[in-house]
């Protein structure tokens, strides 16, 4: 089968969603398929692209990706335009699947299945235009959030299926009018080889609380930063921040006009670094504001279950985090704006080392059983492969199957 996957990044971009869409397309070459990508020229070395074996990556010039409402419209538009002309070149794809960068990218997909009748399917990565709204960038009613909602709820109802990263996201798509039966629910990954799980790299006796990964606005930075300033004399605790966004900028503000002493900020860490930079934690932050809950799901966890280090998530309860939280024991759960219970909760755990040692144990054995690579793309091939004999199935979250996690309560 010619299979055709289209987003703006690719392999060897470090973006979640161009590893996870790398991924797949190893997983489709491993079954026989002849799969293309059509994705946005990075200016990558070409000693660097390293494309994997098999994949047609076809790189159409776009303008660069640039922070701001102007710049990010202008590279999500040429890249439309590049690849409309590309993918109407190629011989006619039996499958196209479409992810969420840039948004509405979807139409092209369902161009393609009208014009030559291609079968489409939508993974969403993020819900638009909700994420727009929910941050603020378009007006909640305004035309241009309705305009855009318009056309992307067009586009999911002609699509053959939709993807949808957890529970949260496929109810948040139901909220928005789309059939229940036409969204499958097929959570993330992370590849347990590449993230393996080390001894802590302790460089201290400080229990390292780590966040890691792009610290944005629809992360909830007020919480943890309360806290940190309730236990900035506590020289037990160090908190790290590895990497970057619109949050990471203000924290760092807020860090140097405060004198807070128990902040690491770094910045992004090489893709192969990932597993060191994780296994110097003891316990991982993942953080979601509640209007963000089913528009965007966080992705951090499951390098953390990968790490064998427990999720400390803070966010709304009904978040796939939470969930993976409560239903393996692997973390604990803060909602939003309970700066106080955070406090009293890291107290508790550097008072009680083991329950952090076994709920990093749960995490790994959590991502071994349901959240580890080959299982989590072959999830994908099955939605996808299935739909041609048959309705797009409803994939159910897996319990685990182990007496050992079950007979423990959460720490």
């Amino acid at each position: 089968m010619r299979i055709l996957l289209l987003n703006q990044f690719f392999w060897p971009d470090s973006s979640p969603t161009s590893q996870l869409l790398t991924d797949v397309a190893k997983e489709f070459v491993r079954e026989g398929h002849e799969v293309s990508v059509i994705c946005a020229d990075g200016n990558y070395a070409v000693a660097d692209q390293g494309e994997p074996p098999a994949v047609k990556v076809i790189r159409v010039k776009a303008l660069p990706f640039v922070r701001g409402s102007v710049g990010r419209v202008l590279s999500y538009a040429s890249f439309y335009v590049a690849a409309i002309w590309r993918s109407m070149a190629l011989d006619k794809p039996e499958l196209v699947i479409t992810l969420t960068t840039p948004p509405l990218l979807s139409l092209l997909g369902n161009l393609l299945k009208i014009l030559r009748g291609s079968r489409h399917f939508i993974w969403e990565m993020d819900i638009y235009p909700d994420v727009a709204v929910e941050l603020g960038y378009f007006r909640r009613g305004g035309i241009v959030a309705r305009f855009t909602g318009i056309l992307a709820d067009w586009s999911r109802r002609r699509a053959d299926g939709i993807i949808a990263l957890g529970e949260c996201m496929k109810q948040r798509l139901v909220a928005r009018g789309i059939p229940p039966e036409r969204i499958a629910v097929a959570e993330n990954w992370a590849d347990s080889e590449a993230i393996a799980v080390q001894p802590r790299l302790r460089q201290s006796s400080n229990i390292v609380v780590l966040y890691s990964g792009n610290f944005g606005l629809a992360h909830d930075m007020e919480t943890i930063l309360s806290a940190i300033r309730n236990l900035d004399r506590d020289a037990r605790f160090r908190f790290r921040f590895v990497g970057g966004g619109a949050r990471h900028k203000d924290l760092a503000r807020h860090v140097s006009e405060e004198h807070l002493q128990s902040v690491e900020l770094r910045s992004y860490v090489p893709r192969e670094l990932l597993g060191d930079s994780l296994a110097a934690a003891d316990i991982g932050l993942v953080t979601q504001s509640d209007v963000c809950c089913g528009a965007v799901v966080p992705s951090k966890v499951y390098g953390l279950l990968a790490a064998g280090r427990p999720v400390l998530y803070i966010g709304p309860s009904e978040a796939t985090p939470a969930r993976i939280v409560r239903q393996f024991g692997c973390g604990w759960h803060i909602p939003c704006g309970q700066a106080g219970v955070l406090t009293d909760l890291l107290r508790h755990l550097a008072d009680h080392p083991d329950e952090v040692h076994t709920a990093g144990q749960r995490a790994r054995e959590a991502l071994l059983l349901h959240f580890d690579r080959p299982l989590g793309v072959a999830r994908i091939a099955g939605i996808v492969g299935a739909k041609s004999q048959s309705p797009v199935p409803r994939i159910m979250p897996v319990a685990l199957d182990t007496a050992a996690l079950r007979s423990q309560a959460r720490p």
